[in-house]
């Protein structure tokens, strides 16, 4: 039986939030730098619009490469551990990233600084692809009981983080003039990304294993293939995870797509906008362990599913805030759509995913079920850039079809298992109860 003091949940979360925070200030550097720069600098030859999809695309295709990520680095972190799995793809997302500081644009090597771009995002995602899954599952398992969801939830705190630094460094490389913007002005965000790799390297590797695993080696319980096992056992869990990590489109359309519609075609001041999203996404480092908080008191599931319909209701207002330019309507509605509901949701996906399965499963089927769940939201903002309407009201079949996704996505929780009050020895049962069967099927 694991006790409380031998873990170390507060270094866990802490270590778990730096995390998060590289991959966080990558995602937003990169979907910034694909909504104002990319189109220009390395889609030159295409005209604006088609320039701006294929930007997005490159956005895009880096979540293509999350499920490999999340199976493999999934395998090794169920395999050889979390920690040692969560040091290689914290280092290759930072390597990468400071490597998309130095590419050369179309100007200087033509069509191949478009393919480069797209091996860098490619690597980026097969790193993220088990980022937040294994730092999920190492904050829960060291985690005490009762306690769960508010330490895992700051993975997510590590996500508003990752958003405010991104926006400090990007918003005087916003503001530059032009020339000097496309010039070197958007590689700066880029190559400081290698401050928050360092220290998250050096935290991590302090860090202990977690209980769960070193109970799993220590009986012989370590899987030599873990994503067949969880698949075999688990699948229906894998799937209601996907379905209901496709909340993330929000996401991805509020820090993309939407900062693109509204400096261009509402005509919104792009340093307003991207204030805005840094100050209410940076709310959220408070509204994100409250909400789990509150998840450990009252359930997970109450609160994932009234944060995802919110979501989905406050989505349109937001975009008629935008057609307003009222920069105080947009702050607004960002507010509550952003900092309360989504936020509120956030908060608990990480320990309520992760609990879903089994100790010796626990990464792989994290990870992969998260993954799949994330290739939409990562073609969304390419998707909503070819959908979208012309007009003041151009963005309904954008709303209408996200609020669909995030209707789909509290149906998914609702046929979770609530696992608030099950004790973490307790939550292998449905995958102990299926190997069981199977075994006895086997050996007929």
């Amino acid at each position: 039986m694991q006790t409380t003091h031998q873990r170390t949940p507060k270094k866990a979360a802490i270590a778990s939030l730096l995390g998060s925070a590289l991959e966080y200030y990558d995602f937003f550097i990169y979907g910034s730098a694909a909504a104002l720069v990319f189109n220009a600098l390395f889609f030159p030859k295409l005209d604006p619009t088609a320039g701006v999809v294929a930007a997005f695309g490159t956005f895009g295709i880096g979540y293509a490469a999350r499920p490999l990520g999340a199976v493999v680095m999934g395998h090794f972190g169920d395999r050889i551990g979390r920690k040692k799995a969560l040091l290689f793809t914290v280092m290759l997302m930072g390597l990468v990233s400071l490597a998309i500081g130095f590419l050369p644009t179309y100007d200087a090597i033509g069509i191949g600084a478009p393919v480069l771009l797209t091996v860098c995002r490619l690597l980026q995602g097969f790193s993220a692809g088990a980022e937040s899954a294994g730092a999920s599952v190492l904050t829960l398992e060291h985690s005490p009981e009762g306690r769960r969801g508010f330490f895992s939830s700051f993975v997510m705190v590590g996500y508003a983080l990752g958003m405010v630094l991104a926006t400090v460094v990007f918003l005087p490389v916003a503001t530059l003039p032009q020339e000097a913007l496309y010039s070197w002005g958007w590689r700066v965000p880029f190559l400081l990304s290698i401050v928050v790799t360092a220290v998250t390297i050096f935290v991590r590797n302090t860090l202990h294993e977690t209980p769960t695993f070193e109970e799993a080696r220590t009986n012989n319980e370590v899987q030599g293939r873990p994503i067949v096992e969880v698949l075999r056992h688990q699948p229906l869990d894998v799937v209601r995870v996907a379905l209901a990590t496709t909340i993330a489109i929000f996401q991805s359309l509020f820090t993309v797509f939407i900062l693109s519609y509204a400096t261009t075609t509402a005509g919104i001041d792009r340093a307003a906008m991207l204030t805005i999203n840094a100050v209410t996404i940076g709310l959220s480092m408070f509204t994100l362990p409250l909400a789990a908080k509150l998840a450990d008191k009252y359930g997970r599931r109450p609160l994932m599913i009234t944060s995802a319909v919110g979501c989905a209701l406050t989505l349109p207002l937001y975009f008629m805030a935008i057609t307003s330019h009222s920069l105080l309507l947009i702050f607004v509605v960002a507010f509550v759509n952003m900092t309360l509901f989504f936020s509120a949701y956030n908060g608990v996906w990480p320990a309520f995913y992760a609990e879903q399965f089994a100790g010796t499963v626990r990464y792989s089927g994290m990870a992969v079920g998260n993954q799949i769940g994330n290739l939409l939201a990562g073609f969304a903002p390419m998707i909503a850039a070819l959908i979208v309407g012309e007009g003041s009201f151009g963005w309904v079949p954008v709303a209408a079809g996200a609020a669909g996704v995030m209707v789909i996505a509290s149906v998914a929780v609702y046929f979770m298992r609530e696992t608030a009050f099950t004790p973490i020895d307790e939550l292998d049962h449905p995958y102990r109860t299926s190997a069981t069967l199977y075994a006895q099927g086997a050996g007929r």
